[in-house]
């Protein structure tokens, strides 16, 4: 495989990513209209914590798991923010 091949694949997979990314976002939007509805709190830190345990555990490499907390916690991160613009009115903490 040539640079171009692979930057092609990159661009591919970048794409998947986006769509990806926003059906996630998508998806904490209706679980932050429940926690409205609820009067739940947007940040769930034990949720949080499964899904860095979960990701770690599946986590084959190349990327250590350091690196994919990190990447899942900027995910998280924004989908919170999301949840909490979309959501004015519910509980932040």
């Amino acid at each position: 495989m040539n640079i171009d091949d692979a930057r092609k694949k990159i661009d591919a997979l970048d794409r998947q990513l986006l769509e990806i990314f926003n059906e996630r976002a998508s998806l904490a939007l209706k679980i932050g209209e429940v926690k409205k509805e609820k009067g739940i709190a947007v940040y769930d830190p034990g949720r949080e914590k499964r899904i860095f345990d979960a990701m770690k555990a599946a986590n084959q490499g190349p990327l250590d798991d350091g690196a994919i907390i990190r990447l899942f916690e900027r995910v998280i991160d924004e989908s919170r923010s999301l949840e909490r613009i979309r959501t004015k009115g519910s509980r932040t903490c």
